[in-house]
């Protein structure tokens, strides 16, 4: 059974925002993550988390999308935590070395308080 993708934002402190998916993040969704992160991103927030904690596969668009957001927040001295908590999802941040690129967290409330 394939969950159905969706996706939320919210900023709050300010400077913080959530960016939370579930479903499949691939070349069809990607877009809506990308938008997701620029609105954000140009609304002022520097500290963001992404919670792939619903998330049951992504793809390479899908993570170039998180390389792109994760560099323009660095460059605006920014961070970006992700959450993790499915086996798939791991695996590929492992495969491709982008767990060594991004911080993860297993759970939403680790990252949020990772971000300070």
């Amino acid at each position: 059974m394939t969950v159905e993708f969706a996706i939320t934002s919210e900023t709050f402190d300010g400077d913080r925002g959530l960016v939370s998916m579930s479903g499949e993040v691939d070349i069809y969704t990607a877009p809506r993550l990308k938008e997701r992160l620029a609105l954000l991103l140009d609304a002022g927030v520097t500290r963001v988390v992404v919670d792939l904690s619903g998330v049951s596969f992504i793809d390479s668009t899908a993570l170039g999308v998180l390389i792109g957001a994760v560099r323009r927040l660095r460059e605006a001295g920014g961070v970006m935590a992700l959450v993790v908590a499915t086996r798939p999802v791991e695996r590929v941040l492992m495969l491709t070395g982008l767990d060594r690129v991004f911080t993860i967290h297993a759970t939403r409330d680790a990252a949020v308080s990772a971000l300070g």
